[in-house]
């Protein structure tokens, strides 16, 4: 299995970046869960389901010993591709950020920005879970529909149906009447600044 994520759009371009950019004619770095097809380690043996940053490829040579690059994995009650998202890097920031930082207690107000994606889609499906309100906030009404019907979320707001900074204010003031207690911000910007108000 291979992730797409997001910040390999900017690391097709050359700009200032948290990753460096993509080299031309080089394998896509990303994210991979994969099966050992052979093994001169003695921590991995054949049929072994790994995690790692395999890249877009379907074979991939792996130094099993420098830290970091492979981890095992039990695929026998997980499917293997939940190790790139709900319990992967999505679902442990998902995790982390609202239980470990936000901490939000039942009847709090959490609202979730790129609440479709998969680390929002995570958080608001936490936040549920520990009785807290679910405020999402995603761009269309497909995608606000997504965050409600199939997700779980109490209400979610279509920021390309609110662009102006008092419309958008004035959608949340409405889907969360006693006010936000928590935010788990994946956007920034305009959106961020709203709900800081």
């Amino acid at each position: 299995y291979l992730s797409l994520d997001p910040y390999m759009r900017m690391r097709m371009v050359e700009t200032k970046s948290y990753a460096a950019p993509q080299a031309l004619n080089a394998t896509m770095v990303g994210g991979t869960v994969g099966e050992v097809v052979a093994s001169k380690h003695e921590k991995y043996a054949v049929g072994d389901t790994v995690v790692g940053m395999g890249g877009w490829q379907l074979y991939g040579v792996v130094d099993g010993g420098a830290a970091g690059l492979l981890r095992k994995v039990d695929a026998s009650r997980i499917p293997a591709s939940a190790f790139l998202g709900a319990v992967g890097m999505p679902g442990v920031t998902a995790w982390v950020g609202l239980t470990q930082i936000i901490a939000p207690k039942a009847g709090e107000t959490v609202v979730v920005s790129a609440a479709s994606g998969a680390v929002g889609s995570a958080v608001g499906q936490l936040a549920k879970m520990r009785g807290a309100r679910a405020v999402g906030i995603a761009g269309g009404a497909d995608k606000c529909a997504y965050v409600r019907d199939e997700l779980g979320f109490d209400a979610c707001i279509d920021y390309k149906a609110h662009r102006d900074p008092k419309a958008l204010a004035a959608a949340l003031r409405e889907a969360a009447p006693n006010g936000i207690d928590g935010n788990f911000e994946n956007v920034g910007g305009e959106i961020f600044n709203a709900v800081l108000a």
